[in-house]
């Protein structure tokens, strides 16, 4: 009973953090004069992705490689197919040009490089999947090209309508955004922390409770935060913030410590797994070209697709 007091508590922490978060992000933005997108790219996906960093150099650093890569391949796959899924059936995300020449992209290149990286045996049938610290260097200099558009787009101004901020003292704006995003750091690992211990007490797997509740809980900083950007209608924060972080999850949460700590074996991955995280890259760009907009009719295919790849992941 106390677990699931906690979890009700965590989930409406989020969710109110969450709404401070877009609120802040969208206000800064207006008070430095710069896109919107531009916030959404860094601060706010930088700061939803706590969870991630935290486990994925826990796991490198004790080569517990099936870990570490089921939550950086998990949280692509969620955080596209089931995230940007559900925000488009709450309300159609609008996408501008320049993120469909750009942003996006930007991110399906990232993306491929790293499918890429995860075929050793394809190439050769003799060498195990393996994923070295050259491939973190590879990740890092490709999140370096990353950078370089980041500050090429921090020169532009913004062409946003003028609109009056929600918060317009910079100090508290800045008080806010760090403190929003604490808490909905610390929630989400209250929220992971009752559930893993909610699914032992009913005996569910080890499998599922990794692939399930860990992935898509430490996802729920990004789910909670674009839904409620959809919501205001603040479509660069919804789709930026899951570029962004799919970004710096590929990059940084997985590049930087395999870089620093060394070679991992990629146990339990297959072909499956690998093109499931390139459709991530590629449906979204896909889907945004189509009269720039991610449809309802599209998010449901998304979510199709994250529904299928869990049955499958759950009965194989």
């Amino acid at each position: 009973m106390l677990e699931v007091i906690f979890l009700i508590i965590g989930f409406i922490i989020i969710i109110k953090s969450s709404d401070i978060l877009v609120d802040c992000a969208s206000s800064l933005a207006m008070k430095c004069k710069v896109p919107k997108m531009l916030i959404a790219l860094t601060i706010v996906a930088f700061g939803t992705c706590a969870p991630e960093v935290a486990i994925s150099f826990q796991s490198v650093a004790s080569k517990n490689g099936t870990m570490a890569f089921a939550n950086v391949v998990g949280s692509c796959i969620i955080n596209t197919f089931l995230i940007i899924g559900l925000a488009s059936l709450v309300r159609p995300i609008r996408v501008k040009h320049a993120t469909i020449k750009k942003e996006l992209p930007i991110l399906l290149i990232i993306t491929t490089g790293f499918c890429v990286l995860m075929l050793d045996s394809i190439f050769n049938p003799l060498t195990p999947n393996t994923f070295s610290r050259a491939d973190g260097i590879i990740l890092i200099l490709l999140f370096l090209m990353f950078v370089a558009y980041i500050i090429q787009l921090s020169r532009r101004k913004s062409e946003e309508d003028e609109q009056q901020p929600k918060y317009k003292n910079i100090f508290l704006i800045l008080f806010l955004l760090i403190g929003s995003i604490i808490c909905i750091t610390l929630s989400s690992d209250v929220i992971v922390d009752n559930a893993v211990i909610l699914a032992e007490k009913l005996k569910v797997s080890e499998k599922v409770i990794t692939m399930v509740l860990i992935v898509i809980g430490t996802s729920l900083p990004e789910m909670v935060m674009t839904i409620t950007s959809a919501k205001k209608k603040e479509f660069d924060m919804a789709i930026g913030n899951i570029i962004g972080t799919n970004i710096f999850n590929i990059c940084i949460v997985l590049g930087l410590p395999i870089t620093i700590f060394g070679d991992l074996v990629l146990d339990n991955f297959n072909l499956a797994d690998i093109m499931t995280v390139f459709l991530t890259s590629f449906l979204l760009y896909i889907f945004a070209r189509s009269e720039r907009v991610v449809s309802k009719k599209e998010g449901i295919v998304m979510l199709a697709i994250v529904i299928a790849y869990y049955i499958c992941l759950i009965i194989g």
